[in-house]
């Protein structure tokens, strides 16, 4: 039978059949875990049971050399570059660890930094001892250690911009993700990043689909649209950047222009739990607690949470309180 790479529509299709078949193991891998350890454990290791839910769907097609249930709904089989033979047990092998165990890795890496950046910030011990309490000799365990050693070694400013960055790098991902996705359809390949990471693409039947130049004008329109999308989002993102970095520039030359100190006859004097100074231009949260305005806003901008006792709210929601003493 004559073969042509596969189009857009079959490999979305093949996508989607395999993300049925992914969550319908996974739920069932969940629900025995919980049924035998119990609720708090599969709390803990929730993420792993799917990591190997995710390896066994895996490994057992795309390794071994089958194909997927989505692959065989739509009738395509994998190629290496060469588009003459099938993938190397090495680009499976590949594709398989990208696919699954690096986004798990990457996202754990990602938690431990930023909890650890945090805890920094906030003095600490609370947070790492219920993270210590957890299982000491799990993969998150040695993580955090590591972690913990290597923001050791950062001084405190390179701390107060590594917290920052990690966030960045989350929402860069998330970018990187849109923007593939959208090359995606304009070029007809790799619909994800692992399998261009591998190299492993598409074959199909022909004459199994209708009118192929039909099906890839409209998914490079929608490709166009995507890009445009993604190119409005970047500014709106960068020009809200700048605006709270104009704002905080702006509030720092007020803060010491006009500094308001509190005014107390007793010896202990109202502080702020996150600075452990006097408060200064006291600012309340939903609860009820009181912190410094720039010392509030500058969590805000990581937690939308209160830092005492971590009730979620909105910063809008925060109180500038005039005139308090």
């Amino acid at each position: 039978m004559p073969l042509a790479p596969a189009n857009q529509s079959q490999l979305i299709r093949s996508s989607q059949k395999d993300e049925y078949y992914q969550t319908f193991l996974r739920n069932n891998a969940n629900e025995a875990f919980q049924t035998l350890a119990g609720s708090k454990r599969w709390l803990d290791w929730r993420k792993e049971i799917e990591l190997l839910s995710d390896l066994a769907y895996y490994g057992l097609t795309t390794f071994t050399g089958y194909q997927t249930l989505g692959e065989e709904y739509v009738n395509i089989v994998q190629v290496d570059p060469t588009k003459s033979r099938i993938p190397s047990r090495t680009r499976r092998g590949l594709f398989v660890l990208c696919h699954s165990f690096f986004p798990y890795l990457l996202d754990k890496v990602l938690v431990c930094l930023e909890n650890e950046l945090g805890c920094e910030q906030e003095g600490g011990g609370g947070a790492r001892q219920r993270q210590a309490a957890s299982w000491p000799w799990s993969l998150e365990s040695w993580l955090r250690g590591r972690t913990r050693r290597a923001v050791a070694l950062l001084s405190e400013p390179q701390r107060r911009a590594c917290l920052p960055a990690v966030f960045v790098l989350h929402q860069g991902l998330t970018l990187l993700h849109r923007l593939h996705v959208a090359l995606f359809y304009i070029s007809g390949s790799f619909y994800h990043l692992s399998k261009r990471a591998a190299g492993i693409s598409y074959l199909r039947v022909m004459g199994l689909n209708g009118d192929d130049g039909t099906i890839q004008s409209s998914y490079r329109l929608l490709g166009a649209a995507s890009l445009l999308q993604l190119f409005i989002t970047v500014c709106l993102q960068l020009n809200n950047f700048r605006q709270k970095q104009r704002a905080r520039q702006e509030w720092k030359l007020y803060r010491n222009l006009s500094p308001q100190r509190t005014q107390s006859s007793g010896p202990r004097a109202a502080s702020c739990m996150l600075c452990l100074e006097e408060r200064r231009h006291a600012t309340s949260t939903p609860c009820g607690h009181l912190f410094c305005w720039e010392c509030i806003t500058e969590w805000c901008n990581t937690k939308a949470e209160c830092p005492l006792c971590r009730e979620k709210f909105q910063p809008h929601r925060l109180v500038y309180l005039r005139n308090y003493s």
